[in-house]
């Protein structure tokens, strides 16, 4: 029972963190604090400069993230050269109060325009911001600026120690943690698939089912990325097609389950079919390594030639059978491509050339870092009346909200969360100080759990974040000598301001709207589309030999950012009817890119070569539609754009003996109806074509 219990627990800790990235970056934090002490401690410096230490160790450990080892240690080596002047600023300001706040929040225009400079950016921009912020916190003055350089030192060299020698990342394990994770998700959609089919189908088990999907969909991206360091170049664009074809596969198979459960099954048909779910999940359970092995197997055979057989008159459960099947094969050819065999290789895309960001341009970018200085310079302000010395909690919440944020809503939701959070952290902070009272280890200890939970939780919820940051303050105070409940009141009072300042900074100085941006968002992902459909037109009709799978994850990509940009409409503290019209938009360009991925995982090189022309004529008018539906949202509200036009049967997929290609070609056409029911949301009428009298 024990063991079954700790197995439970194991997967599920597994399934929701795919290869402990987060857990080992909660460990790195934690471990680089201890260091960062441990290496100063032979300086018998004061309580403040040792904070400094661990304060820089923390930061380095959590926002660093470049790809490869050499950029982390240069981002390391410019992150101690800009620390070291954020914290002689920081200093010297504190001897002129109007010169601190005034380089406090030109600080944020930085630190937020430093944003389009990718990971480097968001971490050199960081570690300047906090470092500022916590001289201040901790009242350092400008005698002490050489420790505290010697602090910074410390602090940066141990989280160097604890980054490439104490827990240096090792991509092969990273790897197989995260195909393991994938295996826990993969079993919990095949769980949950059983359970709808056992009940019938209930409204509770379907929501489980989409959660389960979700939840794999991030695995599967996860080995994708993870891919080229362990596997190779070669093998990378493999695995990616196979990837792609078991998350189709598994899609495939929840929708079969629930189209089945609406079938009048007889009971021993039902039995039958979760028993075949059953056993297929016992084999995927196995450990990774052993997955090849599964192709030996009498069980995944018995379903190969079970799911194989094709009927005119099919047998109830014929669907589910086959579904498991098709998964059972698509699965074990990634495994194969994941412990490089190379007998299934296909062909490799060239990498795409990366656009190098502008460092000077005035785009949505630098319109945010504009507002977070004003939010800035309103938060000083209002801080200032809450209280004369801790108004930077104010300035820190604008920087927070406006970190990550591109429009007005986006920031109002996170100036919620994050106050929210604090509100919780408030009484976490008063409990944990009251428990370990007096107790400076015990203090030191509740501290590093709250780093731990910081990091661990800062990917996931923004609201335990912050009420992680807000116990973990609460309990320096305590450990300086400060702590107060007048003192944490005031922390909320500053948060609230600050949030404040910064919603009214977005919304008044240049707004960016939600709707503003998702169109923008829309119409690159519309960008996506027409090339991927371009690409694979190219692919099938045997004209160019491109990798339209690499051009499925753009359109991937395009998609998460519409899901971002579109969140503050579908966040439930958005009570405006606007909330369903944020979902069908969603739902829409998810179904788009679902048919995508399908089309990618189908297409081959000349499939369609003897089709060519009726080929070019289908995708053609598809990618007309695109270029209409482009039109029609960058003049929203405008008339004239034409109309969208439906299927006029150029290639009749019936017509091709070929089931693979007949299998592109049902995709293409359920892509360009999702493309139709898109140009719906927004008003584009669709009409469809006069009869032609084509064969």
């Amino acid at each position: 029972m024990i063991s079954r219990i700790t197995q439970a627990t194991t997967d599920r800790l597994v399934a929701s963190d795919p290869g402990l990235v987060r857990l080992r970056l909660g460990f790195s934090a934690v471990l680089s604090i201890v260091v960062a002490v441990l290496a100063i401690l032979p300086f018998h410096q004061p309580l403040t400069i040792t904070l400094v230490a661990a304060i820089a160790a923390m930061t380095a450990a959590f926002t660093v993230n470049d790809d490869t080892p050499g950029q982390q240690a240069l981002t390391l080596v410019l992150a101690l050269v800009l620390g070291a002047a954020s914290l002689t600023a920081a200093s010297a300001g504190s001897a002129a109060p109007p010169l601190d706040s005034i380089v406090f929040v030109l600080l944020i225009f930085v630190a937020v325009y430093a944003q389009r400079f990718g990971s480097r950016g968001i971490a050199l921009g960081s570690i300047s911001f906090f470092l500022f912020f916590f001289a201040m916190f901790l009242q350092t003055h400008l005698k002490q600026v050489p420790v505290l350089l010697l602090a910074l030192t410390i602090g940066i060299a141990a989280n160097a120690v604890v980054r490439f020698v104490l827990l240096r990342r090792h991509t092969d394990a990273e790897f197989l943690r995260i195909r393991r994770a994938f295996r826990a998700r993969l079993a919990a959609v095949v769980r949950a698939a059983e359970d709808h089919l056992a009940v019938g189908g209930s409204e509770r088990t379907r929501k489980r089912l989409r959660t389960t999907n979700a939840r794999m969909q991030e695995s599967v991206l996860l080995i994708e990325d993870t891919a080229p360091e362990v596997t190779g170049a070669e093998s990378a664009n493999r695995l990616r097609r196979r990837a792609i074809e078991v998350e189709l596969a598994v899609q495939w198979l929840t929708i079969t389950v629930q189209r089945t459960c609406a079938e009048d099954l007889d009971e021993d048909v039902r039995d039958d079919l979760i028993a075949r779910m059953r056993r297929f999940r016992s084999l995927i359970e196995r450990d990774p390594r052993e997955l090849p092995l599964i192709s030996e197997t009498e069980e995944f055979s018995k379903m190969l030639v079970e799911g194989s057989r094709i009927d005119e008159h099919a047998a109830p459960g014929d669907g589910v059978r086959r579904a498991i099947a098709e998964l059972a094969l698509a699965d074990v050819r990634a495994q194969r491509v994941a412990e490089h065999d190379v007998s299934d290789a296909a062909d490799d895309p060239e990498d795409p050339e990366e656009e190098k960001p502008s460092a000077f341009a005035y785009d949505n970018q630098t319109r945010s870092a504009i507002q977070a200085v004003v939010g800035g310079g309103l938060a000083v302000i209002g801080g200032e009346l809450v209280s004369s010395q801790r108004w930077y909690w104010a300035v820190l919440t604008v920087f927070v909200v406006f970190i990550g944020s591109s429009t007005a809503g986006a920031t109002f939701v996170k100036g919620v969360r994050r106050l929210g959070g604090t509100l919780i952290g408030i009484v976490g902070g008063l409990v944990l100080t009251l428990l370990v009272s007096g107790s400076v280890p015990a203090t030191l200890a509740l501290i590093l759990v709250c780093v731990f939970g910081m990091v661990y939780m800062a990917r996931v919820s923004q609201v335990i974040m912050a009420f992680f940051i807000t116990s973990m303050l609460g309990l320096l105070y305590s450990l300086l000598g400060t702590f107060s409940l007048e003192v944490l009141w005031i922390r909320v009072a500053e948060t609230a301001v600050g949030a404040a300042a910064g919603v009214l900074a977005a919304v008044v100085i240049m707004p960016v709207r939600t709707r503003a941006v998702m169109l923008d968002d829309l119409s690159a992902l519309l960008d996506e589309l027409d090339e991927f459909v371009d690409k694979a037109a190219g692919l099938l009709s045997g004209a160019e030999n491109v990798s339209v799978i690499e051009k499925s994850r753009d359109l991937d990509r395009a998609v998460d950012k519409v899901r971002t940009t579109i969140e503050p409409l579908t966040h439930p503290v958005n009570l405006s009817s606007r909330r369903d019209y944020g979902w069908h938009v969603l739902t829409t360009v998810e179904t788009i890119a679902f048919r995508a991925r399908h089309v990618a995982a189908r297409s081959q090189a000349g499939l369609l070569v003897n089709e060519a022309d009726r080929l070019l004529l289908y995708t053609g008018r598809i990618r007309e539609n695109i270029a209409l539906l482009g039109k029609a949202l960058d003049d929203p509200g405008g008339s004239g754009h034409g109309t969208l036009v439906r299927d006029d049967g150029t290639p009749v997929a019936d017509r091709i003996d070929d089931p693979r290609a007949r299998s592109v070609l049902t995709s293409l056409g359920h892509l360009d109806e999702t493309v139709i029911a898109l140009g719906r949301v927004f008003g584009v009428a669709a009409t469809d074509p006069a009869p032609s009298g084509k064969g």
